[in-house]
């Protein structure tokens, strides 16, 4: 949620960023309008409540006079103040019911609106980002003398992946990791968490399901709602990624200043929807309805957010580099951002077979915006106010595992082990 003070003050600021990110800016005038109507109904329940208060000091005494002394005249004075206070606390509970509502558009409005856009980002739609940095040479296969296979040729003819038993059992885009396939997904598991512990991170199993307070609290249940599973049986909802409960973990809660930042590195399964994705990667593990990712999340003074942003992304490409595969990172568009994140950076690895790059990491600095509307705060000298938050994909399952084995796939069908990742699977160089 948007610093209210800064709506007042600055709404051009927040109107050019809604129309970076291509979304209505029209919200920004309805929000000033019904702040102001929200103001001004508060003002008018305290100015009745405070009539009320004066009121009530007026008969106590009266009334404690008439017990002593009930004459006439002290009867009609007090019935008349009687009546008095009983239409002023119809007029009080008007005013107050009148003043909620308000404030609750208020509210429904500001949680339209989504974070302000970096002035650094990229303007435009998904394919205007900027490319920062390209690390690693895609192999020739050609040069070697072999054509490719896609991951899902190598994941079935080793034994690592079956889709059609994912298909037979739970329907389209889910598939079953097996043998060597589950083994590499454990590898990464401990190789991120290895990375993420020596960098001071905490590591965290996170539940798979949370409240809607949750959800809504990280931006989820906008523009990205149509991708969310919700049990409406329980009014609960299957997480997307970790970054919600992590997010959510210290709601309502003062941080001390000199305990942030706060890491954590949260373990889940993650559940997507991938509503309006008919007819993309029909084929493999790049685009499924359930994965498991290892997910890093950072609570930090405001003042820091800037520098941890780009901690979180070098960790990323620390991992990338481990598993030496070839990526580039570009600074996302302010139209590909999602609700919550001022600026976002993607790391993309190369996927041999399709000749491009791909998204297997992203890193998002959300500044005060989830920390509003979850309530966390900090405390330092100066008081409480709002911390900010940043998230950072350290390693999505599926599609590192579809960069591993089309990046480091041999001529006789078999994959090499990146070195790192040799450790965890017991020493074994090759899946064959």
């Amino acid at each position: 949620m948007i610093d209210p003070n800064v709506l007042r003050a600055h709404p051009e600021l927040v109107r050019e960023s809604q129309i970076k990110r291509g979304e209505d800016e029209s919200l920004v005038d309805q929000w000033l309008a019904a702040d102001i109507a929200a103001r001004e109904g508060q003002q008018a329940f305290d100015l009745l409540r405070n009539e009320q208060k004066i009121l009530g000091k007026e008969i106590g005494p009266l009334q404690g006079a008439l017990k002593k002394n009930p004459t006439p005249e002290l009867t009609a004075q007090v019935d008349s103040l009687m009546a008095t206070a009983t239409d002023l606390a119809a007029r009080v509970k008007i005013a107050d019911e009148n003043a909620s509502n308000l404030n609750e558009k208020v509210h429904a409005i500001a949680g339209s609106l989504s974070n302000i856009v970096d002035s650094r980002s990229p303007i435009g739609g998904e394919d205007k980002f900027e490319l920062i940095e390209l690390v690693g040479t895609p192999r020739d296969f050609a040069a070697e003398g072999f054509e490719p296979k896609t991951h899902l040729e190598i994941g079935e003819a080793i034994k690592a992946i079956d889709v059609d038993r994912g298909a037979k059992v739970s329907g389209s885009r889910f598939y079953f990791l097996t043998g060597q396939g589950a083994l590499l997904e454990f590898a990464l598991l401990n190789l991120a968490m290895a990375q993420a512990t020596a960098n001071g991170f905490i590591p965290m199993i996170t539940p798979a399901l949370v409240l809607p307070a949750a959800m809504e609290g990280t931006g989820f249940l906008g523009q990205a709602e149509e991708n969310v599973y919700r049990i409406e049986s329980d009014d609960m909802y299957l997480v997307g990624t970790s970054e919600v409960p992590l997010a959510a973990y210290h709601s309502d809660e003062i941080i001390p200043a000199a305990d942030l930042p706060l890491r954590y590195a949260g373990w889940s399964t993650c559940f997507r929807r991938e509503a309006g994705s008919y007819g993309k990667d029909t084929t493999g593990i790049i685009r499924v309805h359930q994965f498991d990712k290892v997910e890093m999340f950072v609570y930090c003074d405001p003042a820091e957010a800037e520098a941890e942003h780009e901690r979180l992304l070098q960790w990323e490409k620390d991992f990338l580099d481990a598993l030496e595969l070839p990526y580039r990172v570009i600074d996302v568009a302010s139209g590909d951002l999602g609700s919550s994140a001022a600026r976002k950076f993607d790391i993309e690895a190369w996927i041999p077979t399709q000749g491009t790059y791909r998204e297997v990491t992203s890193t998002s600095n959300t500044t005060e915006y989830q920390a509003r509307r979850l309530k966390i705060r900090m405390r330092d000298s100066e008081g409480t106010k709002p911390l900010a938050t940043l998230n950072g994909t350290l390693c999505a399952m599926p599609r590192i595992i579809v960069a591993i084995l089309e990046n480091h796939q041999q001529a006789d069908g078999t994959v090499t082990v990146p070195k790192a990742l040799q450790p965890f699977l017991g020493g074994k160089k090759v899946l064959s």
